[in-house]
């Protein structure tokens, strides 16, 4: 399996102003945004911690999920949430040759936790032998940093702080307040003989 971010969020998206405020950095210097960059490095290293503690994408980007075959013949969990949109599902033979899917033939669950790519019939496409599989999705609870929850935006705050503040010593760990800040979004694990 291969996950990648195929768009990115930019900077103008992202809470510097906040995250500056929520620092009680001053205002109202000349030079007030040559710290900026420093401070998007901080919220870009926090939001990145989150998004793999907890397997969500808090704002909206398009994924490539590469693998080599589902995982079961009619359904194949998405490993980001929550997914707003199926763009494309295409299938490659082993000299890389593209045949996109047509859309009719799967749907999206979606689901908080556990978002999968489901067949409309009793199985999806078969991947072709020695061949890989490729959905781009849509995944994020939204385009501006307001749509994210906010236990999970105050979170980002209090790590991109932690880093800001210690920069100087490196990875303390993550406390125990943003652990609790996060509990309710951990990725959802299911034993043998439960749900997929």
């Amino acid at each position: 399996m291969d996950l990648i971010e195929t768009t990115t969020v930019n900077d103008a998206d992202l809470p510097v102003v906040d995250f500056r405020a929520h620092l009680r950095l001053g205002a109202g210097f000349a030079d007030e945004a040559s710290g900026d960059p420093l401070l998007l490095d901080y919220l870009r290293a926090a939001i990145a911690a989150i998004e793999a503690r907890t397997g969500k994408a808090l704002m909206r980007r398009n994924f490539r999920l590469t693998l080599p075959r589902w995982r079961w013949t009619d359904a194949q969990a998405l490993p980001v949430a929550p997914v707003s949109a199926v763009i494309a599902v295409t299938l490659r033979d082993v000299t890389g040759a593209p045949s996109v899917v047509d859309p009719s033939r799967y749907r999206l669950v979606e689901d908080r936790h556990r978002p999968q790519l489901a067949a409309t019939g009793a199985v999806l496409p078969m991947v072709p032998a020695k061949g890989k599989v490729e959905v781009e999705f849509t995944a994020g609870f939204g385009a501006i940093w307001d749509a994210v929850p906010d236990d999970l935006r105050q979170a980002v705050m209090l790590l991109a702080a932690q880093y800001y503040e210690h920069r100087a010593e490196g990875d303390a760990g993550l406390p125990t307040g943003i652990q609790a800040l996060l509990a309710r979004w951990a990725p959802v694990r299911v034993t043998a003989g439960g749900h997929r």
